[in-house]
């Protein structure tokens, strides 16, 4: 599908279903629309929760994922994808593999959830295959939790540098004890990074998903990553500084 100047770019988000809206599709969606691009949902896993409790979740079969992508790219021209919530390593290596067959140049963004803010663990394991994916991937978007569970605690900053040159990594600083948080993006080029005072309430369920989000929109936008990151993170910045509860509200940023 062609589009036309006044046609948004289009951004499809694989991801969980969060039925608070706060992490998971739903947020990804309205993070795109604030954003400035037009956001597709294709279903990854279905959860029970909501801003504090996580009961389960259903993993949606590799199958049906592809299908509802499928569907989507007979009618619209998709390019950037996020990728979320995903049963496992496996799953996320064909997922990219049937990207990569059906779209040109694909620029894939992965958020490796491992652990639900409500304390539900995903993944534990498959840290070799999740290392052989971010081979395929445009960026990666990880806090520190699951950045030293991917890469090791060991010379962490050093092995962040070393990856780097296969994957851009958008490092969250959120779980930092810092008076500062800082945001680091490592690019093959050379280190970023992005400060801001800790806010009083600025906890927020679902986060790491409006980042991600967030830095896909202006990636799709056409800027370069860097530039892309810093506009993610102010957007981040806002929404964790729009109320006092756990659930944040999306405002429009300025283009």
């Amino acid at each position: 599908m062609n589009q036309g100047s006044d046609i948004k770019p289009y951004v499809l988000s694989i991801a969980g279903f969060d039925p608070s809206a706060g992490a998971g599709i739903l947020a990804d969606i309205k993070t795109f629309e604030s954003n400035g691009v037009y956001g597709l949902g294709v279903v990854s896993a279905l959860t029970w929760q909501n801003d504090v409790e996580f009961e389960k979740v259903e993993w949606i079969d590799y199958y049906k994922i592809i299908q509802q992508v499928g569907v989507l790219l007979r009618r619209f021209d998709i390019r950037f994808i996020k990728i979320g919530l995903i049963k496992n390593a496996q799953v996320l290596n064909d997922l990219i593999s049937f990207l990569q067959q059906r779209i040109k140049e694909p620029v894939i963004i992965f958020d490796p959830i491992m652990k639900a803010s409500a304390g539900y663990v995903f993944h534990e394991n498959g840290n070799t295959e999740l290392k052989e994916a971010l081979k395929s991937l445009y960026c990666v978007t990880p806090n520190l939790p699951e950045a030293k569970q991917l890469f090791g605690e060991e010379h962490f900053h050093t092995k962040l540098l070393y990856q780097s040159a296969n994957v851009n990594i958008y490092l969250k600083g959120g779980h930092a004890d810092d008076a500062m948080s800082s945001d680091i993006l490592f690019t093959k080029q050379t280190t970023y990074t992005f400060s801001n005072a800790r806010l009083p309430h600025g906890e927020k369920h679902g986060s790491g998903c409006v980042l991600s989000a967030a830095l896909t929109a202006h990636l799709a936008l056409g800027h370069p990553v860097h530039t892309a990151a810093a506009h993610a993170n102010k957007y981040t910045y806002r929404f964790l500084d729009s109320n006092s509860s756990l659930l944040g509200y999306h405002n429009p940023m300025p283009l």
